[in-house]
């Protein structure tokens, strides 16, 4: 008897409906046979499958299984078959009616007394699930609340296999899990940092500003101790607040990477992400035999903070350029080549030299020129063209840090953002870019013009200072977006004068 169940798989961060076919014949010598592009884990869930139903109560008689997973041409990995398979072998042994299980899409790891684990890639599953109609989604009580942001789909959290079968045949309700997402999004704001507990560093807050009201890549440099690592970490408190579609699209990510916390439903807040500086290029971009999203693609629509950047390895910081320019990130690999979306803001924090104290007037600087030279190397041009804003952090004196009460708290900077992303939206819509950082093309010609008083000021910049084509972009797209934050039609020269200021490293006497 042949019984049919529908699961699902993954492919990069979207899934697809995956048949599972379950064949049973009592002739012939008993056997167990899994075709359709099986890994391991797929392949080993027999043995779990079958100690999982025996447990529950029900014993397979010998017989010649086959199982086949459709389309046969695309790869499954993982345990979040077994839940299916189970129900399928009971099924073809005629402990289960076919019709029962038609319309529900099941997913699962079992353990050997049945009772179901959580898996990756719920949420994914349920947008499948939706999209097909299904009448259902089971799955691990654990999944359920991720599972359940997805309207218009009745999500069952199952305990246990013998649960499920109970569903199945009638004999026990259970209830879909329900949703409240009104009550997540009114959490989203609880940061415990705040600017306001920075003291002093007015100019690189200013910088902080303009790189998240235009979505720009930012660089600190300054020797240890000038408040780097703690202006990074605060920028997530005055970014605007993440959309639904953004918060959908970073879950599905996040459920995918098997990130999310036990029961969490939805990531409501924008990714901060820092990486060790032992990271390897697959950790960073993502990778491995099945490519996984890495660092990258986890800080999607959030922050990438790589402090100590010379300290990372060359050929790590060199995969950055793709992400940084296409907001996506594609792995190749023999068996697959998948895409991830990798749209983040870039914060980098460096020493000015190997010591740290090349530019504190308070330390002396121990380091050889050709020290110097050989710290500064690690870091390629075409990569700090990517970095918008290069901004140099001096040492705190010591009347910032006796002040009670900074200038600057998150709030008041989060609503200058705010208004000049609004500027953006409005007149960039209709377009598909949504902020000044992916201006390029017409699209920069159009909404960075200048007239000739200003052209020439900007070319006197760019001779003087050596300035590269894609420097020059850079400079435009800070103009613009500090021309919004202060609500100014076009960009004038003021405007260029202080985005060319946070150019540091285009400077001859600073680098």
């Amino acid at each position: 008897m042949i019984a049919k169940v529908t699961t699902a798989a993954l492919l990069g961060i979207d899934a697809f409906p995956v048949d599972l076919e379950a064949d049973l014949t009592r002739s012939g010598i008993p056997a167990f046979t899994m075709v359709g592009l099986a890994e391991g884990a797929v392949r080993e869930s027999k043995e779990r499958v079958l100690t999982a139903l025996k447990n529950t109560g029900f014993r397979l008689p010998p017989a010649r299984i086959t199982i086949n997973l459709a389309p046969a041409d695309m790869r499954k990995e993982g345990s979040a078959y077994d839940l299916a398979l189970a129900l399928g072998l009971l099924g073809a042994s005629g402990e289960l009616p076919e019709q029962a299980l038609n319309g529900y899409l099941f997913a699962g790891e079992l353990s050997l007394n049945g009772r179901l684990k959580p898996i990756n890639g719920a949420l994914p599953m349920g947008l499948k699930a939706r999209e097909r109609q299904a009448r259902g989604l089971l799955l691990p009580a654990d999944n359920a609340p991720e599972a359940a942001v997805v309207d218009d789909l009745p999500v069952y959290p199952v305990q246990t296999l013998g649960q499920a079968i109970r569903f199945i045949l009638g004999e026990e309700d259970l209830h879909p899990q329900g949703s409240d997402i009104q009550g997540l999004w009114g959490q989203r704001e609880d940061f415990l940092v705040d600017f306001s507990e920075v003291k002093g560093q007015e100019h690189a807050k200013r910088a902080i500003e303009i790189a998240a009201a235009g979505n720009h890549n930012l660089l600190f440099l300054g020797p240890p101790g000038s408040g780097k690592t703690m202006l990074a970490q605060r920028l997530p408190t005055v970014l605007p607040p993440l959309e639904f579609n953004e918060a959908l699209e970073v879950t599905k990510i996040y459920s995918v990477a098997g990130q999310l916390d036990p029961g969490q439903a939805l990531v409501i807040t924008r990714p901060f992400r820092s990486p060790h500086h032992t990271i390897s290029d697959a950790g960073l971009i993502g990778g491995g035999h099945y490519p996984r999203p890495g660092e990258v693609s986890l800080a999607h629509h959030g922050v990438l903070f790589l402090d100590e950047l010379p300290e990372f390895k060359k050929h790590v910081l060199e995969v950055l350029r793709q992400p940084l320019e296409d907001g996506r990130v594609t792995i190749s690999r023999a068996a697959v080549s998948l895409s991830y979306p990798a749209d983040f803001m870039l914060v980098a924090a460096m020493n000015p030299c190997p010591c740290g104290y090349l530019t504190d007037e308070q330390h002396p600087c121990t380091c050889t020129a050709q020290q110097i030279q050989r710290y500064r190397s690690r870091l390629s041009g075409p990569l700090l063209d990517r970095i918008d804003l290069q901004v140099e952090v001096p040492a705190v004196p010591y009347s910032d840090l006796k002040k009670t009460q900074s200038s600057k708290d998150s709030a008041s900077m989060q609503a200058n953002i705010l208004q000049a992303r609004q500027i953006q939206a409005q007149r960039l819509a209709g377009t598909p870019i949504t902020a000044n950082s992916q201006l390029r093309g017409t699209w920069l010609q159009a909404h960075c013009a200048l007239t000739e008083t200003e052209h020439q000021f900007l070319e006197q910049a760019v001779h003087k200072l050596g300035l590269s084509a894609r420097a020059y972009t850079r400079v435009l797209r800070i103009a613009r977006t500090i021309a919004d934050l202060e609500s100014a039609d076009r960009i004038q020269i003021p405007h260029l004068a202080e985005a060319i200021n946070f150019r540091v490293l285009d400077r001859e006497d600073q680098w």
